[in-house]
C-alpha cells in the first residue's frame, strides 16, 4: 500500500447513524484527507422519515469529528431521478481537485451523474458500488430485473473501482461481467467498540424487569421498520405457530404495517405475549439487544442489514432469512442453521422451536457471535477502502 496521503470526497445522500463513526475513523487515518458532501441533512435534523411514518432525529452525533459540507439540493427531495439534484457538487469537485470521489449516492439520482462528470473532468478516481445481492427488485416488478441485467454491466463499468459491502454483492457483480480485480470488498461495519462498550455497561436483569420479563421468560426481537419487504408478519405467524412456552416477541420499529400486526396478534391469540415498542433510538438499542435471547430478521429483500452487526456486538444471537445480505458473511460461518428460506413461515417456526428447545445453544451462540463480529470491523472496512482508492487512482492517473 502506498504511503501517499489521498484527498478524498465522499458524496452521501444524508447523514446516517452507522456511517458517522466510520467517517470519524477515516478522518483520523494518516493516509486520508477526507471531506464529506451531504446532499441533504435529513437525520441530523429532525424531520419525518417516510418509512417510519413519524418525525425522526437520531440521538447520537452524526456530524462531529470529520470535515463535511452541505451541498444544497435543487430537487424536490422525492424518490425520483431529479429528487436529488445537487449541482454544487461540480464546483466542489473541480475546485478542490480530489484524488478520489466516493459516491454513496446511487446512479438513479441526478447527483450521482453530476459527481461522476466532475470527477472525470478533474481526473479524480470515481468509486461507487452497490449493496444489492440480487437483481430482484424490492417492489417485485419483474421488468426491473431484466433492465438491471443489461444496464448494470455498463453502469458499474464506469467505476474506476467498484466497492461492495458483502461477499454476496461481490459475487452478483462478478456474475454480470465486472472483473474480480475491479471490485473491492469493504465490509459493512458499525462502530464495534461503541456497541460492545455500551453492552458491557448494561445490567441485563434490570433491563429485563423494565420490559416486564420474568426470570424464566425468554425474548425474541424484531428490529426494523414495519414494512412489507421486512416480512414482520412472517415472524408473528411463526411465533404463533411455534407455541414456545414462556417466550415473548418484541417488535422494535415503526411503519405502515403496525396496525395490521397488532390486529393479527389479537386474532392469533398471542397479543398478551407480543409487544410493540415503536421507534427505538440508537442509544437505547444496546440494552434491547442485551436483554433478548434472539433477534430474527425475516426480510424478503435486505441488501445487508447492519442491525445484525449491532446485535452481534452486544452478544445477541441472530437468525435471518437467506435474502439478508449479512447472513452469508456474519451468520452462516458460525451458525448455518440460523439461516432460513425467506417467506417460509413453516421452516422459521420449526427453527424457533428447535433453538429454544436447547437453552445452552443460545448461550454458546452469544459467544460465537461476539467473537465473529470482531473480524468484521470498521478498521478492516477502511483499510480495504484505501486499497480501492489506490487502485482507482492508478487506473485514472497511472503509477
Amino acid at each position: 500500500m502506498s504511503e501517499k496521503r489521498f484527498s478524498v470526497l465522499a458524496v452521501a445522500a444524508h447523514p446516517v447513524q452507522y456511517m458517522a463513526p466510520v467517517l470519524r475513523r477515516m478522518a483520523k487515518h494518516p493516509l486520508l484527507d477526507l471531506c464529506v458532501a451531504y446532499c441533504s441533512l435529513r437525520g441530523a435534523e429532525a424531520g419525518v422519515d417516510p418509512e417510519f411514518g413519524q418525525e425522526v432525529q437520531w440521538d447520537v452525533p452524526l456530524l462531529d469529528g470529520y470535515e463535511w459540507t452541505h451541498v444544497p439540493n435543487k430537487g424536490p427531495e422525492r424518490e425520483s431521478f431529479w429528487g436529488m439534484n445537487n449541482p454544487g457538487l461540480k464546483d466542489l469537485i473541480q475546485g478542490r481537485r480530489f484524488d478520489a470521489v466516493l459516491s454513496f449516492v446511487g446512479y438513479v439520482r441526478a447527483s450521482f451523474w453530476i459527481a461522476r462528470s466532475a470527477a472525470k473532468e478533474s481526473r479524480s478516481a470515481f468509486l461507487f458500488g452497490t449493496d444489492a445481492i440480487t437483481l430482484e427488485p424490492r417492489d417485485e416488478h419483474s421488468w426491473k430485473k431484466w433492465v438491471k441485467k443489461f444496464v448494470w454491466p455498463y453502469v458499474f463499468g464506469l467505476a474506476d473501482q467498484v466497492i461492495v459491502p458483502s461477499s454476496a454483492a461481490r459475487d452478483l457483480l462478478k456474475s454480470l461481467g465486472i472483473p474480480d480485480e475491479g471490485i473491492t470488498l469493504t465490509p459493512y461495519s458499525v462502530d464495534n467498540d461503541w456497541w460492545m462498550g455500551q453492552a458491557e455497561k448494561i445490567d441485563r436483569n434490570a433491563e429485563r424487569e423494565k420490559l416486564g420479563l420474568k426470570t424464566h421468560e425468554r425474548a425474541i426481537l424484531f428490529c426494523a421498520k414495519l414494512q412489507p419487504w421486512k416480512r414482520p408478519a412472517d415472524l408473528l405467524q411463526a411465533f404463533a405457530k411455534a407455541r414456545i412456552e414462556n417466550t415473548k416477541l418484541f417488535f422494535a420499529g415503526e411503519g405502515p404495517q403496525r396496525a395490521d400486526l397488532e390486529a393479527d396478534a389479537i386474532r392469533m391469540g398471542v397479543a398478551d405475549r407480543v409487544r410493540f415498542l415503536g421507534f427505538v433510538n440508537q442509544s437505547a438499542l444496546p440494552a434491547l439487544y442485551k436483554v433478548v435471547d434472539l433477534m430474527v430478521l425475516p426480510s424478503a429483500y435486505e441488501p445487508f442489514a447492519v442491525v445484525v452487526n449491532e446485535a452481534m456486538c452486544c452478544g445477541c444471537p441472530v437468525m435471518a432469512s437467506d435474502q439478508v445480505g449479512a447472513a452469508r458473511d456474519l451468520i452462516l460461518p458460525i451458525a448455518p442453521d440460523f439461516v432460513f428460506p425467506a417467506k417460509n413461515v413453516r421452516v422459521l417456526a420449526e427453527k424457533l422451536t428447535g433453538v429454544f428447545a436447547d437453552g445452552e445453544r443460545l448461550e454458546r451462540q452469544r459467544v460465537k457471535a461476539l467473537a465473529h463480529i470482531k473480524t468484521w470491523s470498521p478498521e478492516r472496512n477502511i483499510e480495504a477502502l484505501i486499497q480501492a482508492i489506490e487502485k482507482g487512482i492508478h487506473r485514472v492517473r497511472g503509477s
